[in-house]
């Protein structure tokens, strides 16, 4: 039986290369266990007794830069989080509104079940043994999908319906949910806070956060337990069937308003005081568990299971929930959280580490999607539902270009994207001053100069846990490198060492953009998040628009007005280096190793000027990683793929070759949106066809109802099945042909 096909573990074609196959010769291994015992002095110990207990303060395990310190008690807790939330309060409390971030996320392939079933794809995830949440999930046997707050089971073999779960209310259908499966188990997750249940008739006031339902599928699908957290749910993984929930949360503090008189010196003086009366529970994060018949179990963090490095904010927790799919027959068991006081926006996770990273100037985020562009004129409606993609032949070679089986080339004549610099933070701190004269009069009052304002400096703070064993993670290191990560693909852990790869600026200047910006990759020891080494100078004046690591080597893609792909040789950790660059019109928004020296893109075409114009597909051959060379490339004009941003978008079975990208078309008088079904072998991209639902109709009111189009694609046996939010269809992989279609009634 052959599963999918993700990409973690593809192996490059540049391990057949004789400068580098000696170096990539030795497998992946996992942490030894000299490392093992080398963390057992990083973990977290129960340092938090409770009161009247005699212990003292469990030492801290010395991490050169970083160092892990547990708290003596809930007393010792509460006056550091006081002090550390007290330093970081600002005249209107403990910062803005929490701002939701989309993180991209990934692609690779598990071990299935052990009877026969059909060959087919899983979800693209990041790294093989550490599953990613998704909308739609396979076994070969069925189809799991969750839209729009209910969740369907699908016979693949006979292709029809075979249960239905109606999760939350129909005002709720709005809910972003995705799902993880384990056996007959499939946890539901639910990011946006205060969902109802379905047919809920308790009127108590839900906890205000994320909610994870967990569904029994061995008959009729039914609710068998719910865990609901305080706080905004980042993001899970599952290695085995445990299943590993990150959520942030931040002290749950009011902060009277003092009046409009103050000055914003006097209202930060005014909330350190409330800061230094708030109680323990302020901080903890909370949850609740509920059984099948929703009867509910509250229950905080407890003190000792609470931990913090060496310097923290006290303005935030990561809190860590484990839930094992394989126990869940009775409902969810007590969810066993450890909590972290950190922050925390991007997520990554192998099979044995879960990392969670943050950036403090998110406060004043820099974009991190394409430059917005103006919307393309109108043009005569489609005769097909995207528009066509049109192999365009290579221009005659210049020196140092490119040259591509299938090139489209862009125009001379578009505008520069426009970037906005990050808002610079607002001055908060003034100071007034009376002084009498001689004369005994006083002296007019004076203000102070405004400080300059200033951001804070381009860091990536980095958390790691360890996840290796049953039960609840354990906390190892944390640290920090210079600049921001693009998301999860920009970090990768291999043979004991973390890379990272960021692009930082000048913060000094944030009305110069992305002019002064450059990347680098830095290369830390996974067991202290100390830095061994690092290769920057990458994409001078440039940002990084994707990242991929395959083994000892990394893929870089920066983009401002060309796309420059960097190799990067990660053979030495001591010693990274650049190895190769290939510039090219455009970019790839995601790298997806296929094996075999190849690396398919997955970006926008753009002009010479940088300006953005349609959806293209490249093939670049990375068999030596001092010469990457494009060999083909696709190109929708006016159109965008959720694959860009979202990797578990892209379908790729190298059994056939086929790939398949969600498309949307901008041209004509309403958006079109279909799948693009492409081959691609050793040499070239070719377009097979494009698959296409029902359309939704107009709402009533004269308006086209909103269509996202087709979102999802999995590959059963000889079928294709393509998932969007109206239904499922099922088409031949061979020639496309339709062979089914299941509506969501």
């Amino acid at each position: 039986m052959r599963t999918s096909t993700g990409t973690a573990g593809a192996v490059s074609r540049a391990a057949s290369r004789p400068a580098f196959r000696a170096a990539l010769t030795p497998a992946r291994t996992t942490l030894t266990s000299t490392f093992a015992a080398a963390l057992a002095v990083a973990l977290l110990a129960s340092g938090c007794e409770q009161a009247g207990q005699d212990a003292g303060r469990t030492a801290p395990a010395d991490l050169g830069r970083i160092r892990l310190v547990s708290y003596d008690g809930c007393d010792d807790m509460l006056a550091g989080l006081r002090s550390a939330a007290a330093r970081n309060v600002g005249p209107w409390g403990l910062g803005p509104p929490q701002i939701m971030y989309m993180d991209a996320r990934s692609d690779t392939s598990a071990a299935r079940a052990k009877t026969a079933v059909p060959e087919h794809s899983t979800t693209n995830v990041h790294e093989a043994g550490a599953d990613e949440p998704d909308l739609v999930k396979t076994d070969g046997r069925r189809v799991v999908v969750v839209n729009r707050g209910v969740l369907r089971v699908v016979d693949a073999a006979t292709r029809k319906v075979t249960g239905t779960l109606k999760l939350v209310d129909g005002d709720q259908g709005w809910a972003p949910a995705d799902l993880l499966v384990s056996g007959d188990r499939a946890l539901v997750l639910f990011s946006g806070g205060g969902m109802v249940p379905f047919g809920a008739m308790a009127k108590r006031a839900p906890i205000p956060g994320p909610r994870y339902v967990l569904v029994d599928l061995s008959g009729k699908p039914s609710v068998t337990g719910t865990l609901t957290a305080s706080g905004s749910h980042l993001d899970a993984r599952m290695t085995g069937s445990t299943v590993r929930i990150v959520v942030r949360s931040q002290p749950e503090i009011a902060f009277p308003d003092p009046g409009p008189d103050l000055t914003d010196a006097e209202r930060i003086r005014h909330n350190r005081d409330v800061v230094a009366k708030a109680p323990v529970g302020a901080w903890l994060p909370a949850f609740e568990t509920t059984d099948a018949e929703g009867h509910g179990t509250k229950g905080t963090v407890g003190c000792e299971r609470v931990s913090h490095p060496d310097e923290y904010t006290g303005t935030s927790m990561l809190t860590v929930y484990s839930v094992d799919l394989a126990a869940g027959a009775k409902g969810i068991a007590a969810p066993d959280p450890i909590s972290v006081a950190a922050d925390g926006d991007t997520v990554y996770g192998t099979a044995s580490s879960l990392y969670v990273t943050s950036n403090p100037r998110m406060l004043w985020p820099r974009p991190v999607e394409p430059p917005v562009e103006d919307a393309p004129k109108a043009t005569p409606a489609a005769t097909e539902p995207a528009t066509p993609v049109v192999p365009v032949k290579s221009p005659a070679p210049g020196p140092g270009t490119a040259t591509p089986a299938n090139t489209a080339q862009a125009p001379r004549d578009e505008p520069t994207p426009s970037e906005p610099a990050p808002v610079p933070p607002t001055v908060t701190a003034t100071a007034t001053a009376t002084a009498e004269t001689a004369s005994g009069t006083a002296a007019p009052e004076t203000t102070a100069p405004e400080p300059t304002p200033s951001l804070p400096p381009e860091e990536t703070e980095i958390h790691r846990f360890d996840i290796g064993a049953p039960g609840a993670p354990r906390y190892v290191a944390s640290g920090k490198v210079p600049g921001r990560l693009l998301n999860q693909y920009s970090l990768s852990e291999h043979e004991g060492h973390l890379r990272v790869a960021t692009t930082s600026a000048d913060p000094s200047d944030p009305a110069a953009g992305e002019r002064d910006s450059s990347s680098a990759v830095y290369v830390l020891d996974a067991r202290t998040l100390g830095k061994v080494g690092e290769v920057g100078g990458l994409g001078r004046g440039e940002r990084i628009y994707s990242v991929r690591f395959a083994g000892p080597i990394g893929y870089v893609v920066t983009f401002r007005q060309v796309d420059p792909l960097y190799t990067l040789d990660l053979r030495d950790p001591k010693a990274p280096r650049a190895t190769g660059e290939l510039k090219i019109s455009g970019y790839s928004a995601y790298l997806h190793p296929a094996g075999d020296g190849r690396l398919i893109g997955i970006g926008q075409e753009a002009s010479e000027k940088g300006r953005t114009l349609g959806t293209q597909v490249s093939l670049f051959d990375v068999s030596d990683p001092a010469a990457p060379r494009l060999l083909s490339r696709m190109f929708a004009k006016d159109s965008g793929s959720e694959a860009e941003w979202d990797p578990h978008a892209f379908l790729y079975w190298p059994a056939t070759g086929t790939a398949v990208v969600p498309l949307n078309s901008w041209s004509g008088e309403r958006p079109m949106g279909g799948a693009l079904v492409l081959r691609i072998d050793d040499s070239s991209v070719t377009r097979t066809g494009t698959i296409t639902h029902p359309r939704p109709g107009n709402d009533g009111n004269g308006r086209f109802a909103y269509d996202p189009g087709i979102r999802r694609s999995v590959v059963i046996g000889d079928d294709l099945w393509t998932v969007s939010d109206l239904g499922l269809k099922v088409s031949a992989l061979d020639g496309l042909a339709d062979r089914a279609w299941i509506p969501f009634g």
